[in-house]
């Protein structure tokens, strides 16, 4: 699969980039698209022979002093090349995080309403929320300064990680192609996350900056 990874800044996007990404099908219609457009800062689009197979919103900057990727929404669209998909624009991701953050550990955290999106995140370390693993308070600081970053905070809970409504304005939305390979205790972590009402999973893991360098190396 020859996969065209492109990133644009979300100013320069226009109706018919927005119509596009809304007819491509997934989880976003051309509301939230256009209210992504004002709320973050880089585009990213994945295209296959010119065909549009996924985007990404997201920005790079610092929250207390750390860097990090914030990935206010990302879409795959329901092929059997998702995989490939999911696997350019998080390269892309890391790409961009380590131009804009050499030698730095990295923050890299979205909003999920299903265990299929922790497949992009397979290459993070110390994910939160995690199975087994008792949050610290630093860690759930992270989830606060998250929430109220993805303008959340007012349906968040700290201890479970979870935006209880209202919290879909942007996700990881991916649909795995092998459901029977999710493991059960990644599957547990979204028992609580009702997302019929709304819900969704604020998450977050690290990159080391000597992963980074390897993680964010061109194709």
């Amino acid at each position: 699969m020859a996969l065209d990874v492109v990133t644009n800044d979300c100013s320069a996007l226009t109706d018919s980039d927005l119509d596009e990404m809304a007819s491509m099908g997934g989880a976003f219609d051309i509301g939230l698209l256009s209210k992504a457009k004002e709320d973050w800062v880089l585009s990213t689009t994945a295209r296959d022979n010119g065909k549009l197979h996924g985007y990404t919103f997201s920005t790079l900057e610092r929250l207390g002093g750390t860097p990090c990727v914030l990935i206010g929404m990302m879409s795959i669209k329901r092929t059997s090349k998702r995989d490939s998909v999911l696997k350019g624009l998080m390269s892309e991701a890391y790409h961009r995080a380590l131009m804009a953050f050499p030698d730095e550990d990295v923050v890299v955290a979205t909003r999920m309403i299903r265990a299929d999106a922790m497949e992009a995140f397979t290459k993070l370390t110390s994910i939160i929320p995690r199975n087994g693993h008792k949050a610290v308070g630093e860690e759930r600081a992270w989830g606060r300064r998250l929430a109220k970053k993805f303008g959340v905070e007012s349906n968040y809970d700290q201890d479970s990680f979870v935006v209880k409504t209202n919290g879909q304005s942007g996700f990881l939305d991916f649909e795995t192609l092998k459901p029977e390979k999710i493991k059960p205790e990644v599957a547990s972590q979204f028992t609580g996350v009702n997302a019929s009402k709304g819900g969704a999973l604020i998450v977050h893991g690290w990159t080391m900056a000597e992963s980074l360098i390897k993680l964010g190396r061109p194709s």
